[in-house]
């Protein structure tokens, strides 16, 4: 009696095969179209800008607000003057709350040398260090210091992740804006284009050491020196990546934090907030802090995607909704430079186990886009 050989059927092919295909032929997870092109070079330049603010911002807090608990003129860099407090007051400024969102995010997330660090010995030594000279003469942050040691020490860690970031957006800040002034030049012409000049960016600062230091009455205090070896690109762009992107926050008063209800996964690593997955519906809504980069990044768009935006069917009326699509859009050019940056082997490989890997690879990308808004940024017209 002979045995039957039983033929394993193939299986099935994963729901968004297509965009697997596409970027094994040298695409982007967004369609290639001159409009696309156009909308996603000037929200970047616009996020550029923004982001050189907040990064600017980032610095100043952790450099020279280290361990002041009442920070009243925190968001003014050093330069007070009764012009810009009033404006202020008016809202007529830049939202450096949206910059300590996305901090608190990936000090929350964490992910990276930097987490892993922060809980090192060292690390508490070096951080004790900054720590007694600051309070060297304040009796009560002294008295706090010996009744709760984990409080003063959480705050410089959330100041490392303050330095961190700001490092991180300096980068991604020059690269935005150097990629619009090319556009400008005629050198840029394709989302691949735009993907490829953000990858050489990111492969360029991969290295760039991540440090962060205090002075402290005249002293330097190295919280992060450059000898522990931390980088911009495992350290803080993959954190920021899975911190912002893809996980966030819950944001306040769209969810209930009610435990018994669920509405929250329980699971950090399932969290859904990010920006690849965000309804750009309720963008202009409190307490969604995209809103507040939405509203930041409206007062710099060049004039050729304001136009674009001035002849949608709304006109300007919906235009921070506007804003959030495209801004997603690059954002998935972005997570597209990711993607092709961390392969583990070229894309286009013709060695079968390496295609094995990387197919292996993209479909955990592709497990999670599945919820996100990769369907919605297929659309080309408004």
């Amino acid at each position: 009696m002979t045995d039957t050989l039983k033929v394993r059927p193939a299986p099935p092919p994963h729901p968004l095969s297509a965009y697997i295909d596409r970027l094994k032929a040298g695409g982007a997870l967004v369609p290639d179209t001159p409009e696309n092109v156009l909308e996603v070079v000037g929200i970047l330049k616009s996020y550029g800008v923004v982001l050189d603010a907040y990064y600017r911002n980032l610095l100043y807090i952790s450099e020279h607000q280290f361990l002041v608990f009442f920070p009243f003129f925190k968001y003014f860099n050093g330069e007070m003057s009764p012009a810009k407090l009033f404006r202020h007051w008016w809202h007529d400024r830049i939202n450096f709350e949206y910059a300590e969102y996305c901090m608190k995010a990936m000090f929350w997330h964490g992910g990276g040398g930097l987490d892993a660090y922060i809980d090192t010995p060292e690390f508490r030594d070096r951080a004790q260090q900054a720590i007694a000279a600051r309070i060297k003469s304040n009796l009560w942050l002294q008295g706090l210091h010996r009744l709760f040691p984990e409080f003063l020490l959480e705050h410089v860690r959330q100041l490392a992740y303050y330095s961190t970031l700001g490092q991180f957006w300096k980068v991604m800040s020059e690269m935005f804006l150097l990629l619009s002034d090319r556009y400008d030049r005629g050198e840029i012409h394709s989302i691949s284009q735009v993907v490829t000049h953000i990858l050489d960016g990111l492969v360029a600062a991969a290295g760039l050491p991540i440090t962060y230091a205090v002075t402290i009455h005249g002293q330097t205090y190295d919280i992060i020196p450059k000898s522990k070896g931390l980088m911009f690109l495992p350290d803080a762009a993959v954190p920021y990546v899975e911190a912002v992107f893809f996980r966030g926050t819950p944001f306040s008063g769209t969810v209930s934090y009610n435990a018994q209800l669920y509405a929250i996964p329980p699971d950090q690593s399932r969290f859904t907030y990010g920006a690849l997955y965000a309804d750009p519906l309720p963008i202009g809504g409190a307490g969604i802090p995209p809103t507040l980069l939405m509203q930041d990044m409206r007062h710099f768009l060049p004039d050729y995607l304001l136009d674009v935006y001035r002849t949608g069917l709304r006109g300007e009326s919906d235009l921070r909704v506007k804003i959030c699509e495209t801004f997603q859009k690059s954002m998935f050019c972005v997570t597209t430079a990711t993607i092709f940056g961390l392969a583990p082997h070229p894309l286009n490989t013709t060695d079968p186990e390496q295609q094995r890997q990387n197919q292996v690879y993209l479909e955990t990308w592709m497990n999670r886009f599945l919820d996100s808004r990769l369907p919605d940024v297929q659309v080309v017209d408004r």
